[in-house]
């Protein structure tokens, strides 16, 4: 695995496997043939656009999960960052909110959640097979996630 392979002109793959907890805990996090593929399909169709019309950076928080990764900081089971078809983000000096609304607008995506609001991230999936243009969006009730429709209420 080649981590300064390009996945796109602004994303690498190794800001697409980074994490803290893997490091920090001596987890591999490396994908597979086809978990590259996909995140090479996300870059492009949905990280590479909101770079180009915001013009600055897209920081990547959450890229690819291995299972084991995903297990260790308590991720959902069928989480699409394990098949690299997710990434958690913010865009600096953008309001996540206005990031969402403007990515609804204007792009495919299967995922959309704009997760905890303006101090929060935004999660976007991409699935080649799976375009459901979903937009959601996660809040603490009770000291729980949960995830309701819309962006906003």
């Amino acid at each position: 695995m080649d981590l300064h392979e390009r996945l796109s002109p602004h994303f690498t793959l190794a800001e697409m496997v980074r994490s803290q907890t893997a490091a920090r805990r001596g987890i591999a996090n490396s994908p597979g043939q086809l978990e590259v593929a996909a995140l090479k399909l996300l870059c492009e169709k949905v990280l590479e656009p909101v770079r180009a019309h915001f013009g600055k950076p897209v920081v990547v928080s959450s890229g690819y999960r291995s299972p084991r990764l995903n297990t260790a900081i308590g991720g959902s089971t069928s989480s699409q960052h394990c098949q690299g078809e997710a990434a958690d983000f913010t865009v600096p000096g953008e309001s996540n909110l206005a990031v969402c609304q403007w990515m609804e607008v204007n792009l495919n995506y299967d995922q959309l959640i704009y997760e905890f609001g303006e101090t929060g991230w935004i999660h976007a999936s991409f699935d080649k097979h799976r375009m459901r243009n979903m937009e959601l969006r996660a809040v603490r009730v009770g000291g729980r996630v949960r995830y309701l429709p819309g962006l906003v209420a």
